[in-house]
């Protein structure tokens, strides 16, 4: 009896097929930067729909929900950390010019995360009026399939609508 091991060739051709195996799968587990960046926007998302709610919850107390200021931003409640100016009860968009705004709302920090308020028709850089987008702290806010990486939020148009809060992380 005697005892024989791996040959030469069969080796290499075993260190090839994982080098071949290492090359594809392991991009797809250690890309945890976009995962992450992704996720924290869905987390984003439920921050910022719960400080709405809270807005609009002080907006009715107050009365103020159903009217419209259109262009003069002239209804405002009052949290903890500053005022809020409102659209028919909710945050208002045009308002939200940084991150020191929005966190009277909702709690996040400009270390984190950056903020690009809509104005106009919108633009792949800048998000339309009536909208502002936050981006994860040195992501730019674009358009482009391959960088879009925010949570986009859009007042109410008329009493009686919520606002809606898109995420788009495919260029995360």
């Amino acid at each position: 009896m005697s005892n024989r091991g791996f040959t030469l060739i069969e080796l290499i051709v075993v260190i090839v097929i994982l080098g071949i195996l290492a090359v594809t799968a392991a991009p797809r587990f250690v890309d945890f930067q976009s995962d992450a960046r992704a996720s924290t926007l869905g987390g984003l998302k439920a921050a910022v729909q719960g400080g709405a709610q809270l807005v609009y919850a002080k907006s009715a107390l107050a009365g103020e929900n159903r009217n419209a200021n259109a262009g003069d931003n002239t209804t405002e409640v009052t949290l903890d950390n500053g005022d809020v100016q409102t659209d028919f009860g909710y945050p208002d968009a045009e308002s939200m010019l940084t991150i020191s705004w929005v966190d009277n709302w909702v709690e996040i920090s400009s270390d984190d995360w950056d903020i690009t308020a809509g104005s106009g028709t919108g633009t792949a850089t800048v998000p339309p009026a009536g909208t502002f987008a936050i981006t994860p702290n040195g992501v730019a806010y674009s358009t482009a399939a391959a960088t879009r990486c925010y949570l986009l939020y859009t007042e109410p148009s008329s009493a009686g609508r919520t606002p809606s809060y898109d995420i788009e992380d495919s260029g995360c």
